[in-house]
């Protein structure tokens, strides 16, 4: 009921500008006392995948933190794991504003951000300062003037740079607002960039002695045989685990609605069905080879349970966090058996 009082404010504003309202005020308070204004405790309901123990599986998604600048604050709310970024080597600033777009009417997001963010040189000190013990996710990515063919050298810093920093690593090939970022999930690209990171990662397990997982997060918008490619590539390559998914371009769900033809990636209530589609088939194919995680228009816990039965072992929330407010962790944590 109070954050429902509280969203129908914020969404009468910008929703860039509540969204940088909302990291300010929680980078400011979440390592005070003031946190106590959003705290909340959550059930213990652990779970092992990648070798990592998550104190429950529910998860934040990518692009809400992207500087990890409010680890405490989403710590405080009880999330089980907290995965920052998209980062990328140097800072830049994303595409034009406007670039995120609410669609109320179907519980949904657009936005065309562009991996938007201050570097990982930031995010690294940003997480140094944290001190989190938790489990915490860094997603990496290239950048928007990177050629295509240089890609892999762009995820390589990434990595070597928060290797050290990470519980697990996320690759992101698959947001809709870098131009030629999806191409990367296909065919000898994605071999060729999973092997070259698997090199990486096995070199830098020995260099810091410890081995950090690493997931691939993929798109909704994949049929049967390119998810079956997808996940042969991942399985040939010893990738720890797989994210899926990321946001749609697809627009037949909310094209009659305001704003609803804006470019960019669509979250939420509409891209529930695909991103659950493509867990099953994802299960399917892998074969218990590998963890998957799921995410896409999760709500509720019903909606949570749904990806479980899929077959993902852990699930991540981000604009279904942003309509139903902190509840929405217990909710599902408590529709777990």
């Amino acid at each position: 009921m109070f954050y429902s009082a509280i969203r129908k404010v914020f969404f009468k504003f910008d929703a860039e500008a509540i969204h940088e309202l909302t990291i300010k005020g929680f980078k400011a308070t979440g390592a005070t006392p003031f946190n106590m204004l959003y705290k909340q405790s959550v059930a213990n309901k652990p779970v092992e995948v990648m070798g990592i123990k998550f104190p429950n599986p529910v998860g934040l998604a990518a692009g809400l933190d992207k500087n990890g600048e409010c680890i405490k604050a989403f710590e405080a709310l009880g999330f089980g794991f907290i995965e920052i970024g998209t980062i990328t080597p140097r800072p830049q600033p994303g595409n034009e504003k406007p670039r995120i777009f609410r669609l109320p009417e179907a519980n949904a997001i657009i936005n065309r951000m562009g991996f938007n963010n201050k570097g990982v040189d930031y995010l690294v000190d940003q997480v140094i300062k944290a001190k989190y013990k938790g489990v915490l996710g860094i997603n990496i990515g290239k950048n928007k003037d990177t050629p295509d063919e240089n890609a892999k050298d762009d995820y390589i810093h990434c990595m070597r740079k928060v290797y050290d920093h990470a519980t697990y690593i996320t690759v992101n090939i698959s947001s809709p607002n870098t131009p030629g970022l999806r191409s990367l999930q296909y065919g000898d690209a994605l071999n060729e960039l999973l092997s070259a990171l698997k090199a990486e990662q096995t070199s830098l397990a020995e260099q810091f002695g410890k081995y950090v997982p690493v997931a691939v997060k993929i798109a909704p918008d994949l049929n049967e045989e390119e998810v079956n490619s997808i996940a042969q590539c991942l399985i040939d390559n010893n990738i720890d685990g797989v994210i899926a998914t990321n946001t749609t371009l697809a627009r037949d769900k909310v094209a009659h609605l305001p704003f609803g033809d804006e470019q960019g990636g669509l979250s939420g209530a509409p891209v529930k069905q695909q991103s659950t589609k493509v867990i099953a088939q994802l299960a399917k194919a892998l074969d218990n080879k590998l963890p998957i995680i799921g995410v896409g228009g999760i709500a509720s816990g019903e909606g949570a349970q749904e990806k479980f039965s899929a077959g993902a072992q852990l699930v991540q929330v981000y604009t279904g966090f942003i309509y139903q407010g902190p509840r929405l962790i217990k909710d599902i944590v408590e529709s777990i058996n």
